[in-house]
């Protein structure tokens, strides 16, 4: 008997998104909705910060801008001055020179936009870590867990055994007291096959999940 229960629960396991009664799917779109707020507002506080961190780029793209214009402007000056005979190449050094100067200034202000660059995505990732990491490793699990188990109660509320064997799962897993208050000595009744001990494990478990007793 227990083999065929099992069979059956594998055959019947499926998901279901939500419940049917109404506390249970209230509560579990409420519970959906602030999830997705809170991934939501963890994404926007992100990306505000990004672009607040970005902003001490400002420096390094002036830097850069200043240094290319002006390394541009010597270049320039240099091959002006370089057409003058004979003393052309002597009187070019030191604009070249300083055209490599104001080049390395450049670098620098680009080099201080690629660290700020990556502090901002470093700063950013960080921030979706926790929030993202409860959602995934706590909100998600659980979710996915009970659709899969209602699914299956589902299942097998229609399914011809599938009374018995919810009424099985109803013992493996309700509360002690709540057993009790159906029979004393439930797990006999059980045993026995008492119709209505059945019927009341059953649609206690069904409960348990937010289904009905009934399709």
């Amino acid at each position: 008997m227990i083999a065929a229960e099992s069979r059956l629960l594998r055959e019947a396991i499926g998901v279901k998104i939500y419940a049917d009664r109404a506390p249970t799917i209230a509560r579990q779109i409420l519970t959906d909705l602030l999830v997705v707020a809170w991934v939501y507002a963890a994404i926007r506080m992100a990306l505000w910060v990004h672009d607040l961190v970005q902003k001490l780029a400002i420096p390094g793209q002036k830097l850069e801008g200043a240094g290319t214009g002006m390394a541009d402007n010597l270049d320039s000056i240099s091959g002006t001055i370089d057409r003058v005979p004979v003393v052309g190449d002597d009187l070019t050094s030191p604009f070249e020179k300083a055209a490599d100067a104001a080049r390395s200034l450049a670098d620098a202000g680009q080099q201080q936009q690629d660290l700020v660059d990556n502090l901002a995505l470093a700063l950013s990732l960080g921030l979706l870590v926790f929030p993202l990491g409860i959602v995934l490793l706590v909100w998600l699990p659980l979710r996915v867990r009970w659709m899969r188990r209602a699914g299956a109660a589902a299942a097998l509320r229609s399914a011809p055994a599938g009374r018995d064997l919810l009424a099985l799962r109803a013992l493996a897993n309700q509360p002690l007291r709540k057993l009790t208050r159906i029979d004393p000595d439930v797990a006999e009744a059980w045993r026995r096959g008492d119709d209505s001990t059945v019927d009341a494990l059953a649609g206690l478990e069904l409960r348990a999940l937010g289904l009905r007793a009934r399709t």
